[in-house]
């Protein structure tokens, strides 16, 4: 790793909390029983969407699920929707919460350390209103939200967003995730440092670079700042 790297960009899901897939599978499944909306279709047309709802062409949630549940040949109520506005949130608020306390411990000690921390993550926007009330803010100068930003990894646009927040060039970085969306590949042609954790999933089996199977390792695998 280069002796110039200062900055330190995160992913969120399945880095520094759960991605949650078993969760999400149960409770998209409560949502389209809720919204009176074929299964199938549901999944295939939510899943289809998933760049418009990271970067938030069809607004809000309840406004996301409505185009969505429309696109199935559905027309659920102002009720249903807001149900299943409601579960999607609780989805979102019980994951970002649960952040295992060597993670936080290894946050602390980058942080004492000297790095300067970013978030860089794909979510939709009622997860990025959602952060506020987990316990990772206090850890971080500077977030890019792709809901915020108007562009999702591996767009560049969105780790140029968390840089020019630190006040640094993309070759000062180290870049942790877990792979899912391209993000590593995404992250190394902007010159960043990647580096792939497997601790809560394991997204991208073909990336060959550095690996940790634990957040706790980074501060030993990275040392201190330039």
């Amino acid at each position: 790793m280069s002796g110039r790297r200062r900055a330190l960009l995160l992913d969120l899901f399945s880095t520094l909390v759960p991605g949650g897939e078993a969760e999400r599978d149960v409770v998209n499944q409560k949502m389209c029983e809720v919204l009176g909306v074929d299964r199938d279709a549901f999944l295939r047309e939510f899943a289809a969407a998933s760049y418009e709802r990271f970067t938030g062409a069809y607004g809000d949630l309840p406004s996301t699920l409505r185009v969505i549940a429309r696109r199935t040949g559905a027309d659920p109520t102002d009720g249903q929707v807001q149900e299943a506005t409601s579960l999607r949130r609780e989805l979102s608020r019980r994951l970002l919460k649960a952040v295992p306390a060597g993670t936080l411990g290894a946050l602390a000690e980058l942080r004492a350390a000297g790095w300067r921390i970013g978030l860089v993550s794909n979510i939709t926007a009622e997860t990025q209103l959602q952060w506020r009330e987990s316990p990772l803010p206090p850890y971080f100068e500077t977030t890019a939200f792709s809901a915020e930003v108007g562009a999702a990894k591996p767009e560049p646009e969105i780790y140029l967003a968390a840089c020019n927040g630190l006040g640094v060039a993309p070759a000062d970085c180290v870049f942790v995730g877990d792979g899912n969306d391209k993000e590593l590949p995404g992250a190394s042609a902007l010159g960043m440092y990647a580096i792939r954790t497997t601790e809560h999933s394991d997204s991208d089996p073909s990336w060959t670079g550095p690996t940790v199977t634990s957040f706790t390792e980074l501060p030993s695998l990275i040392g201190t700042p330039a």
